[in-house]
């Protein structure tokens, strides 16, 4: 896989070149600040990019920017996103984008080596990967009526859902078989006013833009 990493703090930037480098992936490029992002996606188009949010010179959200304005000239490219805390507005602009291919994980992640590149790796074969800790600032900050009709049950699938795990991995989670993991996922669409899809990529997304534009609603 070859990825490009979007970093400005020099000791992190260089852990991930060489855990990427251990894992057999290649490191195309390393950016340190906002304005070599883009330019170096640009330029080799890689499998997927590692961005910080927050990059010189503004220290703002120069790296979700880049990351979009990607997207746009390369639709798809698989985007994992690294935060030093939840916040809210970039991860909802983020999954707004509307395709698959992104994660938003928090720093502290990193450190956990098996899951970082394990939620790389989904990714980039288009897939999601939220931080567990993203996800659940996401649901407990909505107070919508819909939500609020979830068993506990349908709220732990849909959690588990939102962090890209597919239906037997919630069923083993959960210790539960896989047809319950089904009729909970329908449920879950049928109260949040979601069609049944058969991408289980599509259908997070789904779930969690309508979790942002309710709460951006409200």
């Amino acid at each position: 896989m070859r990825v490009v990493i979007a970093e400005d703090n020099a000791l992190l930037r260089e852990g991930l070149v060489l855990l990427l480098s251990t894992a057999g992936h290649e490191v195309a490029a390393v950016a340190a600040t906002g304005p070599e992002i883009l330019p170096a996606l640009l330029e080799h188009r890689p499998d997927a990019a590692v961005l910080d949010v927050r990059m010189p010179p503004g220290f703002r959200d120069e790296g979700l920017r880049a990351a979009l304005a990607a997207r746009r000239e390369i639709p798809g490219l698989p985007v994992l996103v690294l935060s030093q805390y939840v916040e809210e507005t970039y991860a909802a602009e983020l999954l707004g984008d509307g395709a698959s291919g992104v994660g938003y994980l928090l720093k502290d992640r990193v450190g956990r080596v098996d899951e970082f590149l394990d939620a790389l790796e989904r990714v980039a074969a288009g897939g999601t990967a939220l931080d567990p800790e993203v996800v659940t600032e996401l649901m407990t900050r909505r107070r919508d009526d819909p939500l609020d009709t979830l068993t506990p049950r349908e709220r732990e699938v849909l959690h588990l859902m939102a962090e890209g795990r597919d239906n037997a991995t919630i069923a083993s989670t959960l210790v539960v078989s896989d047809r319950a993991v089904s009729k909970h996922i329908g449920n879950v669409f049928l109260k949040l006013g979601l069609p049944p899809s058969d991408s289980g990529h599509r259908r997070v997304l789904a779930v969690l833009a309508y979790l942002n534009n309710k709460g951006e609603a409200g």
